[in-house]
Formats: structure tokens, sequence, C-alpha cells
């Protein structure tokens, strides 16, 4: 091997360790996928503490979910369709499973501690839908 090929290995093995490790987002979802769509709507006196979210609540639920969570992603609300619309909603959550049977089994054996540790991040009643993906 030459010096340059050694270096743009090197380059790139370096480049691919830095890249944040995460268990379950490099998971590819299929159409017919179940998304699990976790909305808190925003308002006065709404609180809604995004470090705890992400760094505690959603972790546990892919600790608890295990295998059967593909995915999970994070939204931050910022503002609504023009800028002086405050956000809809402060923050909205998305689960992925393969199957509605995979959610209700994971949900099901985990409701009480994922349901618990909602005070210890906001005080807004989140609102669920559950949805198939189409495209």
């Amino acid at each position: 091997m030459n010096l340059k090929t050694v270096i743009w290995l090197a380059a790139l093995s370096l480049l691919i360790r830095c890249q944040p490790a995460t268990s379950i987002d490099h998971e590819v979802i299929k159409v017919g996928a179940i998304k699990v769509t976790i909305m808190y709507a925003n308002g006065e006196d709404k609180v809604f503490d995004m470090d705890y979210y992400a760094d505690k609540h959603m972790p546990m639920l892919a600790d608890l979910f295990g295998d059967a969570m593909k995915k999970y992603e994070i939204d931050l609300g910022i503002r609504g369709r023009t800028p002086d619309d405050e956000a809809s909603f402060l923050a909205i959550g998305y689960l992925y499973f393969d199957s509605l049977s995979d959610y209700e089994k994971a949900f099901a054996s985990n409701a009480e501690k994922i349901l618990t540790d909602i005070p210890n991040y906001t005080n807004v009643q989140p609102i669920v839908q559950i949805s198939q993906i189409v495209k």
C-alpha cells in the first residue's frame, strides 16, 4: 500500500469512529411499519425539559422496548407557520416498530414505568397517534 492510501484509510477510520453511536438509529424503516407519535402541546404554563426527555426518558424507552423498537426521533418545537406564531407543540417524539403488536406488547409490559416518568420532564398530557408508514 502506498502512503496516500494508508493516510486516506486512517482518516476514514477516524471519521467513522467520531460518528455518534446509537443502538437503534441505524435501522431502516419500511413501508407498513408502525410509527407512534407522541406530541406535547404548547400553551400557557406548559413546561418541557428537553434535556431530561432526550437524555433519560427516550433512552429508557429504548432500553425497555429493546429490539421491538427499531428507532426513535425527537423534534423540538421552535415556532409556528410564521415568525410570530409560537410552536403548536413543545416537542414531538417518534417511536418506530415493525408491527402494531410489537408496540402493544412492548408498551403493555412497561406502561406503568413509562407513564410515571412523564412528570419528570413535563406537565403536559401527551397526545398519542399511532400510524402506519405508507411511503
